[in-house]
């Protein structure tokens, strides 16, 4: 940690300090804090205005790109729709232009109805239910206080949640295990609910309130996981299952996907009702008063709060944990447990958590029986999408939490192709120790500031840097999927631009680091920030800059980069900011060149038009655009997301979830609209800007559409992708191979849905000659497909819903 600060950028926001409910194992209202007592009953207007403007502070300071917030309680919805519609409104007010804010709710669920789910479909708002397993399972704890059971109403409520019309709201259920009930018929009633995630979560204890078991020493926990573990494998994963992916992935040296296991640092606070901010929740059953912090959002920021004993002894690794912690097998997956889990009167929290032996042996377990998916990627996890969603995706749209499942299954193989570029270079004598040093680097940003890694893993120029890199590599192998001719524009892939990636990693996660990277079109490039200029020529490089490197250090708060002689020295704020470096003696000419932000409500993306490797599409990539020209991109780009928000609502969530970035097009006609993609650079659409933000938004519409496909056919086989025959295409580009052909007709019905919608909110000749011919060809194409003979049985389904959305 070295001491810096980890931006917070998850927060638990409590609207109601009540609930209707008497759960006898609540660690609100039945563990060693009773802080509720003295609460408010209901966020006030004034405490929920200020809190989304300390979060909005905190997120523009440490230029998050995305917060998450969850409505808790207490039971959330006691607050009413009235001021639960207000508190969403000030929060999406505040980080409006600031950061993409995903919201959630999470609810016992037997007040939720249909206006609710209408007012959280308005505003994005993702639902998840607690629910303990069947009817026996949930009624030993989930009661009303005069003993009646609540689970008609939850099923209800997860029924609401299950139609069409709310299916994209559904986040997950969680689930506090009781060893008294059976398993896997708890397993068994909740995955029949079809919910995109299960959540299943120890019940809370310390050394000096344990919980409960059969016997002492028992591994009862273990068991009870390990038994739902058995079942969920041999039916092929068919839920994500929080847990055991965090388990599988840590395993393989990938991130938690929960702060109860692995060593990544907490981020998250909690708001309360009165203003107070907390750390984690679960500390409300370590003792009385332990989540305190002593501050409020009228007299403190959230950097005050980062900056807490308790909420940074959640954040040093391995470091903070006990010694016999240190030195277990599994302490990278185990994590210590859950920081509450570890108190003990006697000694705070400097010890193995209470359910250290179920621990130990449900990690031991998953290691020895891993799925082959899962095993065979260094440190990815293995990605699954269900039946629902894939029908959402065939009839063209697919929600955000659908889109980010999408964009993590992307991120994972890249993670696994910079593990074969590194193993590949090491097996053919072409590693340095510059190169060695790189990876270290990235190994150590993954435990200690994975969010960091990730950001710069997420930039898609990235996967086409890796992707050459191998082609180059393995200039022998056979691979059915060649990187496409326009990809081997210069520069060459060099093994160097590793280095590149990583420092990118340390200046995001202000962690010291040293390294060489290579200069490259006479300039030094990091990825997802910017370049380095270098004033010479940037469209043909010296004949000798191959050989040119330059040393960048990240000194925290600063940056230094030498090349030869000249030096210059940046704030790492700067980088974010785009302002000039300081020359550090000779006054060398340099331009720092950022990427650049395109911002509109509730969505902001780069505007790459620096990375070397971006030039990777059928037309030419334009060079660094004027001040001039980005703020006509700026204009239009408004402009457009303001169409997709107020015509085309049902693609703004996956948009905003996966769109990162636009690189803009030269040397294309002024009639023609051009936009372009790659299956190897995920959330990236390459354009020419047209003249109007309609156009505009059709071409975003229709690119991210192949983005999506795309992604889906990095997790499935759709189409025999050996078959190489060429395939009539309606749209008068004459043929094309069945894997473009798919790609464009699933533009394609996106585009009919545009201009059906176009049609029914501004009706006119133009929409529905539109309408016409699109859905035609879209409809053409799709019996071309059908009929192919080539598409897997999944495939086929997918062609079908295709079929039955175009038609719709």
């Amino acid at each position: 940690m070295g001491g810096s600060l980890v931006p917070l950028s998850q927060f638990v926001l409590k609207v109601h300090s009540r609930c209707d409910l008497a759960c006898d194992h609540c660690y609100v209202y039945e563990a060693a804090d009773q802080s509720w007592r003295g609460r408010p009953m209901v966020i006030s207007p004034k405490v929920a205005k200020q809190s989304a403007e300390r979060i909005a502070e905190h997120a523009r300071t440490h230029a998050l790109r995305a917060v998450q917030i969850v409505l808790h309680g207490g039971e959330p919805l006691l607050a009413g729709r009235s001021r639960l519609e207000q508190i969403i409104i000030a929060l999406r007010a505040a980080t409006d232009g600031v950061c993409h804010l995903g919201l959630r709710i999470h609810t016992n669920g037997v007040q939720l109805n249909e206006a609710f789910c209408e007012l959280f479909a308005r505003h994005e708002v993702m639902v998840g239910i607690s629910l303990d397993g069947d009817r026996a399972a949930n009624d030993l704890h989930r009661r009303y206080a005069d003993g009646r059971s609540s689970y008609d109403k939850v099923i209800a409520a997860v029924g609401l949640l299950r139609e069409s019309r709310f299916r994209h709201l559904y986040a997950g259920l969680l689930c506090t295990i009781d060893i008294a009930n059976d398993p896997v018929a708890v397993y068994d009633a909740l995955a029949e609910l079809g919910p995109p995630r299960i959540d299943f979560l120890l019940p809370h204890a310390t050394w000096d309130d344990r919980p409960v078991r059969n016997a002492p020493g028992g591994t009862e926990y273990a068991d009870w996981l390990i038994a739902i573990y058995d079942r969920w494998t041999a039916q092929g994963r068919p839920v994500r299952i929080r847990t055991f992916d965090s388990v599988l992935s840590t395993l393989a040296g990938g991130p938690s996907f929960t702060e109860a296991l692995g060593l990544e640092p907490s981020d998250l606070a909690v708001i309360e009702t009165d203003g107070s901010y907390e750390q984690v929740d679960s500390l409300k059953a370590a003792f009385d008063g332990a989540p305190e912090t002593g501050t409020n959002v009228f007299d403190d920021d959230l950097d005050t709060v980062a900056r807490h004993p308790g909420i940074q002894a959640r954040q040093q690794g391995i470091a903070g944990l006990c010694e016999q912690c240190q030195r277990c097998p599994v302490v990278a997956s185990c994590g210590g447990g859950l920081y509450t889990h570890r108190y003990r009167t006697s000694n705070g929290f400097d010890n193995t958590s209470v359910y250290c032996a179920d621990l130990l042996k449900l990690i031991g377990h998953i290691g020895s029986h891993r799925p082959a998916a899962a095993a065979g990627l260094s440190g990815i996890p293995a990605h699954a999408l269900t039946p629902p969603d894939l029908a959402a995706l065939a009839a063209g749209a697919g929600d955000a939490r659908v889109v980010t499942q999408l964009a993590d299954a992307q991120q994972s193989l890249v993670r696994a192709m910079l593990g074969s570029v590194r193993q590949t270079a090491s097996s053919t004598g072409m590693i340095t120790a510059d190169l060695s040093d790189a990876w270290s680097l990235l190994t150590t940003l993954d435990r200690a500031q994975p969010k960091a890694l990730g950001t710069v893993l997420r930039h898609p120029y990235v996967r086409v840097w890796a992707m050459r890199c191998l082609e180059q590599l393995r200039p022998s192998a056979a691979r059915p999927d060649p990187i496409p001719p326009a990809m081997v524009r210069r520069p060459a892939p060099g093994l160097g631009h590793l280095d590149a990636i990583a420092v990118a990693a340390a200046v995001h996660a202000r962690v010291p680091a040293a390294v060489t990277v290579p200069v490259l079109d006479s300039a030094v490039h990091l990825p997802t920030l910017g370049r380095l200029s270098l004033g010479t020529s940037q469209d043909r490089p010296p004949a000798d800059e191959a050989a040119a490197i330059a040393a960048v250090r990240v000194l925290g708060d600063a940056v230094v980069v030498e090349t030869g002689h000249a030096s210059w020295v940046f704030k790492t704020a700067d980088l974010f900011t785009g302002e000039s470096a300081t020359p550090a003696d000779d006054g060398r000419a340099g331009v720092w060149e950022q990427v650049r932000m395109l911002r509109a409500p509730s969505l902001q993306i780069a505007l790459e038009d620096t990375d070397p490797y971006r030039d990777c599409h059928p037309w030419m990539a334009a060079p660094r655009l004027t001040d001039a020209e980005f703020a006509h991109w700026q204009t239009l780009f408004t402009a457009a997301w303001q169409e997709i928000e107020s015509r085309h609502s049902a693609f703004a969530p996956g948009l905003a979830a996966g769109l990162t970035t636009l690189v803009p097009l030269s040397g294309v006609p002024s009639d023609h609209h051009a936009s372009a993609t790659t299956r190897h650079a995920p959330g990236a659409v390459a354009l020419a800007l047209p003249a109007d933000p309609v156009t505009l938004a059709l071409l975003l519409i229709c690119g991210f559409q192949q983005v999506k496909l795309d992604a889906v056919t990095d997790l499935y086989d759709l189409y025999d992708p050996a078959d190489d025959r060429m395939f009539p295409a309606p749209w008068g580009e004459g043929k094309q191979q069945l894997d473009g052909l798919f790609r464009d007709t699933y533009a394609h019905l996106a585009g009919t849905r545009f201009w059906q919608a176009r049609q029914q909110s501004a009706p006119g000749p133009t929409a529905a000659r539109s309408l016409a011919q699109w859905r035609a060809s879209t409809l053409e194409a799709i019996q071309t497909l059908a009929g192919s003979g080539s598409l897997t049985s999944l495939g086929t389904s997918f062609v079908e819903g295709m079929r039955d959305s175009a038609r719709s």
